[in-house]
């Protein structure tokens, strides 16, 4: 299979660790040391409705990514989507979504019919068809997912936000897999909103964030008044940790993707045809063989240690490597990839352990068979 691809540039460990300093810097305008020592408080303080150490983290975070407020939300980023959308759509009906012509995230389609939203599709890829689309439709609102959802998707999501905010529509851009991957996200690159979910930075499960404008956020904010909605004081201080070591873990693992991909397509392994580095929907790379194999070295690859599932797509739980089927995208382009292909995110994991449990699954593979 000879595919062409465009992966999203990963910042460099020189710009991880300046994130990370920034991150530290910023925390420590917000809290005072025996703070950052404790689990936070619990509850809706008066004043507040929601845990004093939960308000703290949220300034921390709209001023790391250099936007007007923040808001922790319960539900992951699905939620934080779906709230970033409704504080734009409010309770209006027959609204308009302009979407990328391309398969929708199964659980953001499941918001869109929830809110009885029509989507309208343009192909991001193509930006004269988006600009004849903008011209001939009226839009409530455009959702932009910053990674990609196809195979061959190589838009510049600036170039978009650019294109669609000269209708004045505004926008949610879908962050998830892409912060601190990239230089700059939605929010900061023009978006009215972003959204994501930190249990994919190395935070607490279930947990979401909005940024970007203070007042579509402080529409969130006080839609979601109730207690069990809030995010408590130790979860937030969670989010915290998660965005202060996740730049450099993923930085790392950035290097690790560019060298497994010099060296798949070296020739060097002679049971590997070529691989190719895609963000689907994170940053992986995908091994196509030269053989039928792939479902077998599989089995054998999860009882050598390699992952044989994803829990939030590079969650806190997930630092041995991830070995995995190719993406439901590849298999509609080819049904016939999910048995010369893997999938393969390296987590935590080095070059010499991945390339180990490549070879040594192949190996067993090939003499059970």
């Amino acid at each position: 299979m000879k595919m062409k691809t465009y992966p999203l540039e990963s910042i460099g460990i020189e710009v991880a660790k300046e994130k990370q300093f920034k991150m530290i810097d910023i925390i420590t305008k917000y809290f005072q040391g025996h703070e950052v020592l404790t689990r936070g408080d619990l509850g809706v303080v008066k004043g507040l409705n929601k845990p004093v150490t939960t308000e703290k983290a949220e300034k921390v975070i709209a001023e790391f990514f250099d936007c007007e407020a923040a808001v922790l939300v319960r539900g992951s980023g699905t939620a934080a989507i779906k709230w970033g959308l409704y504080s734009i759509l409010g309770e209006k009906r027959e609204r308009k979504v302009l979407v990328h012509k391309a398969p929708v995230y199964p659980t953001t389609d499941v918001t869109f019919k929830m809110m009885g939203v029509e989507k309208i599709e343009a192909d991001f890829n193509n930006l004269d068809e988006l600009k004849e689309v903008l011209k001939n439709n009226n839009f409530d609102a455009a959702l932009v997912q910053y990674t990609r959802q196809k195979i061959d998707d190589s838009y510049l999501i600036k170039e978009v936000i650019t294109e669609i905010k000269k209708y004045n529509i505004p926008i949610v851009t879908d962050d998830n897999y892409a912060v601190m991957k990239v230089n700059k996200i939605g929010s900061e690159l023009g978006a009215d909103l972003s959204a994501f979910s930190t249990f994919k930075l190395l935070g607490p499960e279930g947990i979401g964030c909005v940024v970007g404008k203070k007042e579509l956020v402080n529409k969130i904010i006080s839609s979601n008044y109730s207690g069990g909605g809030q995010v408590q004081g130790h979860e937030a201080l969670d989010v915290l940790r998660g965005l202060v070591y996740a730049p450099v873990s993923l930085a790392i693992q950035g290097e690790v993707n560019d060298k497994l991909h010099k060296i798949f397509n070296s020739g060097e392994i002679e049971f590997i045809k070529g691989a190719y580095l895609v963000n689907a929907q994170s940053k992986v790379i995908v091994v196509e063989l030269k053989e039928n194999i792939a479902e077998e070295m599989l089995v054998h690859a999860e009882k050598l240690g390699a992952l044989p599932n994803p829990v939030g797509a590079e969650s806190k739980y997930e630092f041995s490597p991830l070995f995995y089927r190719v993406s439901g995208t590849f298999r509609a382009t080819d049904p016939t990839l999910e048995k010369r292909m893997i999938r393969i995110n390296p987590n935590r994991a080095g070059v010499e352990t991945i390339v180990r449990i490549l070879k040594e699954s192949y190996k067993i593979a090939k003499e059970v068979k």
